[in-house]
């Protein structure tokens, strides 16, 4: 099964994820097979937090991918993203 969900980078104590679409058996840091966008949580005020490939995650989503709880969570929080 294919998920969209967030790869965590970074250094420590600032934290930087990438949104990835992967096969759910991979390791979070493993094997992906498309970048979708980033999650920022330490923005600052002219930086987004959020920004995603809409088309892409749509298209991926009628596949029949799923995304993680956070990450919907995400999208509704950011609608223009």
């Amino acid at each position: 099964m294919v998920t969209i969900r967030l790869s965590r980078g970074g250094a420590n104590k600032r934290p930087f994820y990438h949104v990835v679409v992967a096969d759910r058996r991979r390791a979070v840091k493993g094997q992906i097979i498309e970048r979708v966008g980033y999650y920022n949580p330490l923005a600052g005020a002219t930086e987004p937090k959020l920004l995603v490939q809409r088309d892409r995650i749509d298209y991926w989503l009628s596949k029949g991918a799923k995304a993680t709880e956070r990450l919907v969570d995400l999208l509704k929080r950011h609608p223009a993203a």
